[in-house]
């Protein structure tokens, strides 16, 4: 019978520490475990190979042994006995395994049971481990405007239908998770969770950074100059705004709570800025034109 690579089978290298080689086990154990791969029989023989490594290298005295011997396991046992170290029996360390789905010889391979022996478990019995469920994940796509309020959505994940709230103020490629909504434990374990994945397109006239927007409003050239009063469009209304004689184009003017809602935060909002684009007209009549001309007159007499 041939050499096992026990390393090689958990992906692990040979001075790997014991909390590796568990992290290890824990990961593959979870990848093949029957309850996850139903009637897939290469998943059944995997996850039976990851348990017989783990039997070895999770235990010090076996895994000592495994190293101390290697290739020559199979003089192991004369060597053992003519130091008589052979202590693999009635002390509680063989059968301390805890983790694994299966017990009884049967499940060992004769390379195992050449080096090891027989295998029995302390006081008779074993806890078979529990591996939480598949966690799923998904992508929602959403407008901007789909984001201002919360509001609930359905989605359909593996065919079941699962009712969500979207809190007001997710951004693009925010994610949630959503606890107990993925797929079912295996041996009992907890079920895996939900990952959502938040696309946030935006079709406004605004830009949005966090909380706050940002957005350009046409100003006409005679409102620059002398002043007057406008009405500029928010995210969920218009408003009115005073307009300063002498308005420079480029100007900004801040709207306190007019922005975007804050996430998770009832009630509260960021801010709208707002820049002057002034325009400068064109087409003009020939009186208008002679008009100007006097202003420009007026300037530099």
């Amino acid at each position: 019978m041939a050499f096992i690579d026990y390393y090689k089978i958990l992906e692990v290298d040979k001075k790997a520490t014991e909390a590796e080689i568990k992290k290890a086990y824990r990961k593959l154990a979870r990848k093949y475990h029957p309850d996850l791969n139903p009637n897939d029989k290469e998943a059944e023989r995997k996850f039976k190979e990851i348990n017989e490594a783990n039997e070895v290298l999770s235990h010090s005295e076996n895994r000592k042994k495994y190293d101390d011997y290697g290739e020559n396991w199979q003089h192991a046992e004369e060597f053992e006995k003519s130091k008589q170290h052979r202590q693999y029996q009635g002390n509680g360390q063989k059968g301390g395994y805890e983790e694994g789905g299966f017990s009884g010889s049967g499940d060992f391979s004769n390379f195992f049971e050449s080096m090891f022996g027989g295998r029995s478990t302390a006081g008779g019995s074993r806890r078979e481990a529990q591996f939480k469920g598949q966690d799923f994940s998904t992508e929602l796509h959403l407008d901007l405007k789909d984001v201002y309020s919360t509001h609930k959505r359905t989605l359909t994940i593996n065919s079941k239908n699962i009712r969500i709230t979207i809190p007001a103020g997710v951004e693009n490629g925010q994610q949630i998770k959503i606890s107990g909504m993925g797929g079912e434990g295996a041996s009992g374990g907890p079920k895996g969770d939900l990952y959502i994945t938040f696309t946030v397109a935006n079709h406004t006239e605004f830009k949005r950074d966090k909380n706050n927007l940002y957005a350009s409003v046409a100003l006409d050239l005679y409102a620059a100059l002398l002043g007057g009063e406008i009405t500029v469009a928010t995210f969920d209304g218009k408003v009115k705004l005073t307009v300063k004689p002498g308005t420079q184009n480029g100007t900004n003017v801040k709207l306190k709570g007019k922005g975007f809602p804050i996430y998770k935060k009832e009630g509260e909002f960021g801010d709208l800025y707002i820049t002057y684009q002034v325009k400068i007209p064109t087409d003009l009549s020939q009186k208008e034109k002679d008009l100007f001309m006097e202003l420009s007159k007026l300037k530099t007499s």
